[in-house]
């Protein structure tokens, strides 16, 4: 019961964290086991333990455990790629708006666009985080000099990967952000819709900044889809248009999702992050 609290109200509550780590043992799966199938497993123990725990609250922790492994073979691809780029887990929006990772001048930006939409409409420019952001190689050697892989779970490992965003903050310049990646556990019908449109409001925001910094050949932001499972009808329906890249003829049509990965194992999650993070 280490990884349950008691509320006031008396319901159970996992400390996800600690039941991770713990129904692991602290080990990694093996290369080719099923994620997918570690994660339910781990969510059956935590009902044995805690039948009270709700469906609602084991599906928000099985969505963690699953980022949490992508965010360890990123930073463990990263540590063992000399030239491969960083990928790194964001927070929600409720707590932290990923446009501040960039440098003071180009966030101001990106609020006084936020505002001029407000203040010229009733609407307002709404957007979430990407679950992990891919920095520049050279941004991240500079801020993480002697990165090492991390070969224990545990809840430090677990906290350094998801406080790693901090040392960003404000460092970024145009071209020190190569990307995002959102992360799926399963793909639901209302999910398809809300990655190709959180992939092109980055890149028209990403647009919106090369306008106003007037940088004439930019390389390009990435953005990334993955899953435990992908099948045809995920694929086409994630094969939109960035809608912005459709409102001139002046720039050719941009994807709002650049690729789509079943990743489904740690071995498939190397294999996305080589084609990702070296891209």
């Amino acid at each position: 019961m280490d990884f349950i609290r008691i509320l006031n109200d008396g319901r159970s509550q996992v400390i996800k964290d600690v039941a991770f780590c713990t129904l692991l043992k602290n080990k990694f799966p093996g290369k080719g086991e099923s994620l997918k199938g570690v994660i339910d497993g781990i969510g059956v123990d935590v009902q044995k333990t805690a039948p009270s725990v709700t469906k609602d609250a084991l599906n928000n922790a099985r969505g963690d455990w699953y980022e949490w492994l992508l965010a360890f073979s990123a930073w463990n691809y990263f540590a063992e790629n000399k030239k491969a780029n960083l990928a790194l887990l964001t927070p929600n929006i409720s707590q932290f708006d990923v446009g501040q990772l960039y440098e003071d001048k180009l966030y101001n930006l990106i609020e006084d666009l936020r505002s001029k939409v407000l203040k010229s409409s009733a609407v307002q420019l709404i957007s979430s985080n990407p679950d992990f952001v891919i920095i520049d190689r050279k941004l991240a050697n500079k801020l993480f000099p002697k990165i090492e892989k991390i070969s224990k779970i545990d809840p430090a490992a677990i906290l350094k990967i998801e406080t790693a965003y901090k040392k960003f903050i404000g460092k970024c310049s145009f071209e020190d952000i190569a990307g995002y990646v959102s992360v799926k556990l399963s793909f639901r019908p209302d999910r398809r819709l809300q990655i190709p449109h959180e992939g092109s409001l980055m890149k028209a925001i990403y647009t919106h900044l090369q306008t106003r910094e007037w940088i004439i050949s930019p390389k390009g932001l990435k953005y990334y889809a993955i899953a435990t499972v992908v099948g045809d009808s995920d694929r086409a329906a994630l094969k939109t248009v960035a809608t912005h890249s459709i409102t001139t003829v002046h720039s050719v049509p941009q994807a709002a999702v650049d690729e789509v990965f079943e990743v489904n194992s740690l071995q498939q999650a190397q294999d996305a992050f080589g084609k990702i993070l070296n891209a």
